[in-house]
């Protein structure tokens, strides 16, 4: 009997569907269509997860086609227990993000499309094991994005956002596919697909060079400095779904976990210092720029420049801890930053603005959103009970006994972290209402209360049972480690 083809299918399915919604009338059920084929690619990805053995570190659920086999290239995705967790929270945080959009008045059909397209490119970016395919996948996220900002977007400056964003992801793929390129043509025979190239290291002359230029590559969509520019000039132009899909999976952490790294083991290990170095140094500079806004949008932007640095200084351990760290908080981000770029959303949507000027004691007409800002907020600043708290430790555990210096400054980190989102909370939300217009801002509707009521409710899920989470990635984080450790 032949297997199922899971993650074909994963992948398949909203590509088709935004094909489908862009040619076939659907009378003004646009939205309708597109939620259903999320949801239906939810249920696909919870049945994924289910046929994942996670007491296997090897890759599991693999596909194979020829694509390209004259250059040796081929269709091939695979999952492990590394990887496997991010298609649900993927088909989560779409479905999400469809559910709370406000109305959409220009080219609605189009805007989905795009939704779904950029779906399935990004279960194809965390599936793909042939690394032209993982490139194909990669570049395929960038017109999806560059149409939902430059046409949806909420800023005059959009367009201009847009191509910004566009152009750095361009000039990023350069070394990103020079990377690939060396390490495939370094073997007799080219190898692409990345169970080959991690049975058969690259000489160590040749690990610098693959390394360093897919850390750049990756380094500027994950984004770390100085490539980061292009995330707060997203957050406050674009569609705030857009930037909750883009914040709260981080594809390039995801590269530099998958392919920069085990790809080039020696390279990385000579070079923890600059990873070490670069995940400090986001965590800073983060935490400092984000205690000077006032703008909820800019501040989260900030915020989250400084949160995946602490994912790249935990990766820069390599340890089991940080590496499970990394992982843990990489799907933290899913809920937490989803959740809150969703609600500065519901914010722009009934006041116009998520500047502190035009806020101010909105607990009162808005508890309900008062409540789960407080509490995505604190699942980010990782408070015990929340999915944030056993990410947090294990990454900072993973950093402390490699890198003193640098834990201690992302200890510091965390301090200022509670501080401006503290303050912006109680700027906005608590205090007596600042203007008479926002008495009139209604609370979280329906819709938008079933979305953050679901990812709190898994925030608070992997805050109490972290096993779940720890227990799906460890066989595969010790097979991670032990590639990055064996001769």
């Amino acid at each position: 009997m032949m297997d199922m083809p899971y993650l074909s299918l994963l992948i398949a399915l909203p590509l088709v569907g935004a094909v489908l919604l862009g040619v076939v009338p659907v009378r003004g059920r646009i939205r309708e269509v597109a939620l259903l084929v999320t949801l239906v690619e939810l249920a696909l990805a919870l049945a994924t997860l289910m046929a994942v053995d996670p007491n296997s570190h090897a890759f599991q659920l693999q596909e194979e086609l020829p694509w390209i086999p004259d250059l040796n290239i081929h269709y091939r995705v695979g999952v492990d227990g590394l990887s496997a967790l991010f298609l649900p929270f993927t088909a989560l945080l779409f479905a999400g993000v469809i559910v709370a959009s406000p109305v959409i008045q220009i080219l609605p059909r189009l805007h989905f499309s795009m939704l779904l397209f950029l779906e399935g490119a990004t279960i194809g970016v965390f599936t793909a094991l042939d690394t032209m395919l993982f490139f194909l996948f990669w570049e395929l996220t960038l017109a999806p994005v560059y149409f939902l900002v430059s046409l949806w977007g909420i800023g005059p400056r959009r367009r201009e956002a847009a191509t910004k964003y566009t152009l750095l992801m361009l000039v990023g793929g350069v070394p990103l596919l020079f990377g690939f390129l060396m390490a495939a043509l370094a073997h007799v025979e080219p190898l692409f697909d990345l169970p080959s190239l991690l049975a058969h290291p690259l000489p160590p002359s040749l690990q610098t060079m693959v390394f360093l230029l897919l850390l750049v590559g990756f380094g500027v969509k994950t984004p770390v400095l100085p490539f980061h520019t292009w995330l707060p000039s997203v957050a406050m132009q674009g569609p705030t779904g857009v930037v909750a899909v883009m914040t709260g999976l981080k594809l390039g952490a995801y590269g530099l976990l998958r392919f920069a790294i085990p790809m080039a083991p020696e390279a990385a290990r000579s070079f923890h210092w600059l990873l070490a170095g670069l995940g400090v140094t986001g965590i800073v500079y983060g935490v400092l720029v984000a205690l000077a806004q006032t703008n909820l949008r800019r501040l989260l932007a900030y915020s989250s420049i400084s949160h995946v640095g602490l994912v790249v200084l935990g990766l820069a351990s390599f340890s089991l801890q940080g590496v499970q760290g990394a992982v843990f908080q990489l799907l933290n981000f899913t809920l937490v930053a989803g959740g809150l770029f969703c609600l500065a959303g519901f914010l722009q949507h009934r006041f116009g603005s998520t500047d502190l000027i035009h806020l101010g004691g909105l607990a009162r007409p808005m508890p309900k959103a008062a409540i789960f800002f407080l509490l995505l907020g604190l699942g980010g600043l990782g408070m015990p009970l929340t999915s944030g708290f056993p990410a947090e430790l294990l990454l900072l555990q993973g950093a402390l006994s490699s890198h003193m210096g640098a834990g201690l400054a992302a200890l510091g980190g965390g301090i200022i972290s509670a501080a401006y989102f503290l303050g912006f909370y109680r700027q906005a939300f608590l205090g007596p209402l600042r203007h008479p217009y926002l008495s009139r801002g209604p609370d979280l509707l329906p819709r938008e209360f079933l979305v953050l009521g679901v990812l709190g409710i898994l925030l608070l899920v992997g805050g109490f049972f972290p096993r779940l989470i720890l227990g799906f990635t460890r066989m595969a984080a010790e097979g991670w480690i032990q590639r990055l450790t064996t001769p």
